[in-house]
């Protein structure tokens, strides 16, 4: 799918459909987690880590689901469900794992099935129609194929949907995944392309909008350093804010980097295209370097 994560929707074929450049170019480059999972502005799941047998734990469950938010799934599902019984719907990030906060946070959905076109065009409607509810409703599409096989895709996209998403309607692709170790490949399969996302990043510095574009490279960068972190630390963790912190107490030369990234991520400082240029050849290709370091990069 895709942007893992950042969470980070799937990746491979799926697209982001409600992006902030509104359109699918921007879809391409986002991970999963650049739908919701571990934002900066968002509370942190207190449930991501490690369990006592070294897999990856979230707090996603469908019981913690605020009530808030259940007329925006109640409708995802009634939609999903007049498209036919061969797609499937999950609901992932804050109003998963109960941290989402109306009227500010997205409500994140996933579709397994659907074309990327009905995807759009459902999440432009539910945005519409619950725009005092929530930010905005961003649904990922993929295919039941982006599930299969052992390269890093693939695997990424079985660890994110057995971890982090929550069923709601249609067949169930969950079942019979296995939970993942919180080790260097799950971290790799979330964030080791993020040497493909630097090349069409820096393609996109004449043509895109700088504010997206600064905006989408601070979530992957951020995601990408979370990695780092859980590897270092021992642990697991997708939240950029928290993962900034810590590696800027490891690294403190690059502290203000990281702290402009998380300004750039959360919206709160819009990116200049000097400063995505300079910032591509600073921070986000130091923090590349590590990862192909510690942790590993996907194949070309």
């Amino acid at each position: 799918m895709t942007r893992r994560c950042e969470i980070p929707a799937p990746r491979g074929a799926s697209r982001r459909v409600n992006s902030d450049a509104g359109d699918e170019t921007g879809r391409q480059e986002l991970s999963r987690w650049d739908l919701g999972i571990g934002r900066a502005a968002a509370v942190r799941d207190p449930g991501e880590g490690v369990s006592a047998t070294g897999v990856i734990t979230t707090g996603a469950a469908r019981e913690r689901v605020p009530l808030a938010f259940e007329p925006v799934v109640t409708a995802a599902i009634g939609a999903m469900s007049g498209l036919g019984g061969g797609c499937s719907l999950y609901v992932y990030g804050s109003v998963a794992t109960g941290t989402a906060v109306p009227p500010s946070s997205d409500v994140d959905l996933l579709t397994i099935g659907l074309p990327t076109s009905d995807a759009a065009a459902l999440g432009h409607e539910l945005s519409a129609r619950f725009a005092s509810q929530c930010r905005a409703v961003e649904i990922a599409a993929e295919q039941p194929a982006d599930l299969v096989g052992e390269h890093d895709e693939a695997y990424g996209n079985r660890a994110f949907l057995h971890h982090y998403c929550v069923h709601l309607t249609g067949p169930r692709h969950h079942h019979g995944l296995a939970a993942c170790a919180a080790d260097a490949r799950a971290a790799r399969a979330f964030n080791g392309d993020i040497v493909q996302h630097a090349r069409r990043w820096r393609s996109a510095v004449p043509e895109e909008d700088p504010a997206t574009l600064g905006r989408r490279l601070a979530r992957k960068t951020l995601f990408a350093v979370a990695g780092l972190v859980s590897m270092h630390d021992a642990t697991w963790t997708t939240d950029r804010a928290m993962a900034a912190a810590r590696w800027a107490e490891l690294e403190p030369a690059v502290a203000d980097d990281l702290a402009r990234l998380l300004r750039w991520s959360d919206g709160i400082e819009a990116a200049s295209s000097r400063s995505v240029s300079e910032t591509l050849d600073g921070i986000v290709a130091r923090i590349t370097d590590a990862f192909a370091q510690s942790i590993g990069l996907w194949d070309d």
